[in-house]
């Protein structure tokens, strides 16, 4: 505690300042008395490898810190202990992209969650993306007759020989009924991973921050587990045709397929075919797909029309690959001394073996980074259960075994190098884990391998350790950043990552598994997320380079590129960055035209990623903004400003022959707002945006003058011309705006909705709430004549259904969606945000009951507008999802007819076996804890229709079966929890 607040204050504090940080940083005085001393300054004397103390010139007595940072934070014994400048949220993602949440570990018996993740759900283009498995034979529906193992072995050798590529556990029971029109024995699905002379039951990696449910995934037993969903059931037909596919041709199409795994939509193949290999794409393939079997999966999401399908490249069976061997190269950083020494090492532990250090399965797991002195080898701690926690309990039960506390034992007579060691650390009363590196005469060098770093120490310090201490893995390990490969050595980057993550603790976003992983940081500890390798690259840029822009000072020749919704504007300046920049850009497009190559397509998309996308024709830096998914993000046109949707195949990546003069280039694009407005950015109306973008856009001659620099915002208040006239402020743009009546409000159109307020008890009045009116009653169903999606398919009362709970407000009232469809739902959003993200805003008489497209954070839904509020919000409901949002009117858009297919995938339910009543607050808690966000089986008691899909109702029990040797049957825990509250009343 006491190194955290002197590294924040290099310069040294007074001990009274000292003594009120630490109270305000724990609650708490230093508690010297506790510790045998009466002063404070006799205990800080008594620390001298911690603090320095020294008299300033006034006589007072100042405290510094003598520890090296990255050692100390490294060894500390607790996540929250890096102090207030380390401090970091590492339970929280700040922008969620996805509709899903995160939950957390049991905590009084009760499933507590964490936090809010930035999530990609998809069943179709994520393979490890697992099913709830069926009921236990207790409760399941295991009707039929007897139970044959043999004869169904028999059958399901025959499924696997139909779908080489595997399939997912929970599609066993309608395939096998599908095929031999019989109920596939309960007793079945738990003896599977017994038959491993026919099949494999694999399951994969979850993770919380994708909230995977438990999964199994069934392949032919000796084959690899695939890395792609197996073909839908419903697949059309092929057409009979006696086209063939050529070596080459056919080579060349599972060459694209490797490079999109999780999926590569058919219709994008002639494209993608011909900017790849400079040749047309033979037309009868796309007629007939069926010819591509061999060497792919083909899925149809959307059964109403075949011609989009997706394809996936079939996987091989042989073990390993490509990428396994990448991950398996021992990493260029590893010194030659630390791999002799693991070496020996490994021999020394032969009969002791330690086992090794298994890699989260979260997708963001909380990280303590030690050190790096390359981007290729960041040595780092994983915080959390089974761990860092681990680590400590172990360290714990050191001390006490090696008597720290009583009596010095005694130390190891002749140590040796490679040999592993309990070591009393020469800056701290631990005793820690360690590899010896080096003998010298009276000193050890050793490593330390749970903290990641070396120390020299005293031979009388290095004793046996024995063999109980073997069990927990090393705690120190590498990962690799991503995208900074070409530059894991560079002074600039090694600089900005030990400022910018070294001693501090992270969220780390695993992008490939390995024995080294590849990872993006990020630090949540502001109000918007960092993204470290994003930054440490940015490092890189030439500031020389940059757009100049001073106070007072005038240019000419400038480019409005963009003009935002909200009123922001991007513009290009005449620089030695932009003169350069169009010519490495010009020179790319000839040596892409040159180029006969899948190489330079983007495979592994991330956040904060640089690469290439086309621009009014020509390709242009990009940075990846944001995921839905594998297959659809957002990017930003870094050097115009703009913004787009576009999918993964549309990306290129930088050649590496002009990746370090590009990189060095800063972002071409100036942020910028109109100075001396009335109205703030983000109040601009629609009829201001329009009028500006038709004044300045395609305008290459425009001027400008800066006004003020506002660092906060990152932005350059300017006045704006359209000619050189900048030194008479009435030509300006901004006067123009300013005189004219574009920023007032037009009056709403129509308002409707049932007369209530957003906040407030019924029949409460007062506070600032949002009123409503209310317009003469309408029929609750939509007027027009908009085909509605045909209701959601349900099994009878008394079956079982898969589903997951996207909202659950209480036992009487949660949202189902059925699990077997949500990877179309995925793909039907994916297709909505790039559709919608390319359409321009338009005026839109909005209307009660009626179906629309909403944009919902970073995410396109189909809603139901419930009502208009007289501030321009829509109540919607989220049709999906079951969910209720304000967004503003300029964030809906008809619903067309290609995204009306599907059927609605949320309907209401409400719990069977538990009295209908008025469920407590904590009564509900209970409940959304234990199934929101969650994938279980729904066993339906009863189904109440309607006309609208909306207005149907099922009554459901609830049965979580992610433990192996019990189900959890929800209703149970909501009566007994029902029964304690009444005992206590």
């Amino acid at each position: 505690m006491l190194r955290a607040i002197l590294q924040a204050n290099k310069g040294g504090v007074s001990l009274s300042r000292l003594q009120s940080e630490y109270k305000e940083l724990s609650g708490e005085q230093i508690p010297h008395k506790q510790m045998g001393h009466n002063h404070l300054d006799a205990l800080l004397a008594s620390m001298p490898s911690v603090i320095r103390m020294e008299r300033n010139r006034s006589g007072e007595v100042c405290v510094f810190s003598t520890a090296n940072i990255a050692k100390v934070v490294a060894r500390q014994r607790s996540s929250k202990k890096t102090g207030r400048p380390h401090l970091v949220n590492t339970q929280m993602r700040v922008k969620p992209a996805a509709p899903l949440v995160l939950n957390g570990k049991i905590l009084d018996n009760h499933l507590v969650p964490l936090c809010m993740c930035n999530l990609s759900f998809l069943l179709c283009f994520f393979p490890d993306l697992p099913a709830p498995l069926n009921l236990n034979e207790s409760h399941g529906s295991g009707k039929g007759k007897p139970y044959n193992p043999q004869q169904v072995q028999g059958r399901i050798r025959e499924i696997l020989g139909k779908y080489s590529n595997g399939f997912w556990v929970s599609k066993l029971p309608q395939i096998y009924r599908e095929l031999y029109k019989q109920d596939l024995p309960t007793e079945a699905i738990k003896d599977l991973e017994t038959w491993t002379h026919i099949c494999t039951v694999y399951k994969p990696l979850h993770s919380p921050a994708q909230q995977r449910p438990p999964a199994a995934h069934l392949t032919r037993s000796g084959s690899r587990s695939p890395r792609s969903p197996p073909s839908s059931s419903s697949s059309p037909s092929p057409p009979s045709s006696p086209a063939t596919l050529t070596p080459d041709l056919k080579l060349k199409l599972e060459e694209l397929l490797v490079k999109y795994s999780n999926g590569l939509w058919a219709h994008a193949l002639p494209k993608l075919f011909q900017d790849t290999y400079k040749t047309k794409l033979p037309g009868h393939v796309l007629e007939n797909l069926h010819l591509l079997s061999d060497i792919c999966t083909i899925d149809y999401p959307m059964p109403d029309n075949p011609k989009r399908a997706i394809l996936y490249k079939r996987s091989s069976t042989g073990g390993g690959g490509g990428e396994d061997e990448n991950c398996n190269r021992r990493n260029s950083s590893t010194s030659e001394e630390e791999l002799r020494v693991r070496q020996e090492l490994g021999r020394r532990l032969s009969n002791h073996a330690v086992p090794s250090l298994q890699i989260p399965k979260e997708e963001y797991p909380s990280v303590l980074v030690v050190e790096a002195t390359n981007t290729n080898g960041v040595i780092l701690r994983y915080i959390g259960e089974g761990y860092s926690q681990a680590q400590e309990s172990m360290e714990d039960e050191m001390r006490e075994f090696y008597g720290l506390d009583q009596s010095s034992p005694t130390p190891l007579s002749s140590p040796s190098s490679g040999q592993l060691v309990a070591v009393r650390a020469e800056e701290e009363e631990e005793i820690l884990r360690a590899q010896v590196c080096e003998v010298m005469a009276e000193k050890v060098k050793v490593y330390y391998v749970d903290h990641g770093f070396s120390e020299v120490i005293s031979k009388t310090k290095v004793f046996e350790l024995h063999e109980k201490f073997f069990k927990l893995p090393f705690q120190a390990t590498k990962c690799k950043l991503a995208g900074l490969e070409p530059f894991c050595q560079e002074p600039a980057v090694l600089k900005k990552f030990e400022t910018m993550a070294s001693g501090r603790i992270l969220l780390a976003e695993i992008l490939e598994r390995g024995q080294t992983p590849l990872v993006v940081l990020y630090d949540t500890s502001q109000d918007d997320d960092v993204n470290i390798n994003a930054a440490c690259m940015k490092a890189l840029q030439d500031k020389t380079l940059a757009s100049p822009l001073q106070v007072n000072s005038a240019y000419m020749n400038v480019t409005v590129s963009s003009v935002c919704s909200d009123g922001t504007i991007y513009c290009q300046l005449p620089s030695r960055g932009l003169a350069k920049l169009n010519e490495i850009l010009e020179n790319i497009e000839t040596y892409f035209h040159s180029q006969v190559t899948s190489e330079f397509l983007v495979s592994r998309p991330f956040c904060g990623k640089g690469c290439l996308a086309r621009y009014k024709g020509k390709w242009s830096r990009v940075e990846i903004t944001n995921l839905h998914g594998s297959r659809v993000l957002d990017i930003l046109f870094i050097d115009v400003g703009v913004q787009a949707s576009v999918e993964v195949i549309e990306l290129r990546e930088i050649p590496p022959l002009f990746l370090r003069d590009l990189i060095a280039i800063p972002p071409q694009a100036v942020k910028c707002c109109l100075a001396d407005l009335a109205v703030s950015v983000g109040s601009w109306t629609p009829d201001a945006v329009q009028w500006l973008r038709e004044k300045v856009l395609n305008i290459t001659d425009c001027s400008m003058k800066v006004a003020k620099v506002d660092e906060t915002k990152r932005c350059i208040y300017v006045h704006l011309f359209t000619d050189k006239n900048f030194h008479d402020p009435a030509r300006s743009l901004n006067h123009q705006m300013a005189q004219s009546d574009l920023f007032k409000q037009q009056p709403d159109v129509f308002l409707t909705s049932h007369r209530r307020a957003l906040s407030g008890p019924k029949g409460g009045g007062g506070g600032n709430t949002t009123s409503i009116t209310t317009p003469p009653e309408t029929p609750s169903s939509p007027t027009h004549s908009l085909q509605l999606p045909s209701l959601l398919e349900l099994p009878p009362a008394g079956n079982n259904m898969d589903v997951y709970v996207s909202v659950a407000c209480h036992p009487g009232h949660f949202v189902l969606q059925p699990w077997r469809d949500m990877y179309k739902l995925v793909v039907l959003m994916g297709e909505m945000i790039l559709y919608y993200n390319k359409t321009e805003e338009k005026p839109l008489n909005i209307e009660k009951n009626q179906i629309y497209a909403a944009k919902v954070e970073n995410n396109w839904h189909r809603v139901l507008v419930k009502g208009v509020l007289t501030n321009g919000l829509v109540s919607v409901y989220e049709l999906d999802y079951g969910k209720h949002e304000l967004v503003s009117c300029t964030q809906l858009r008809p619903l067309i007819k290609e995204f009306r297919q599907l059927p609605f995938q949320g309907i209401t339910a409400q719990l069977a076996g538990v009295k209908p009543r008025q469920w407590s607050e904590e009564a509900s808690i209970v409940f959304r804890n234990h199934v929101e966000k969650k994938p279980l089986v729904a066993q339906l008691e009863a189904i109440q229709e309607a006309t609208n899909p909306w207005d149907r109702k099922l009554t459901v029990f609830l049965v979580d079966t992610s433990q192996e040797e019990r189900d959890i049957w929800v209703h149970d825990i909501m009566a007994e929890f029902a029964d304690e509250l009444t005992n206590e009343l």
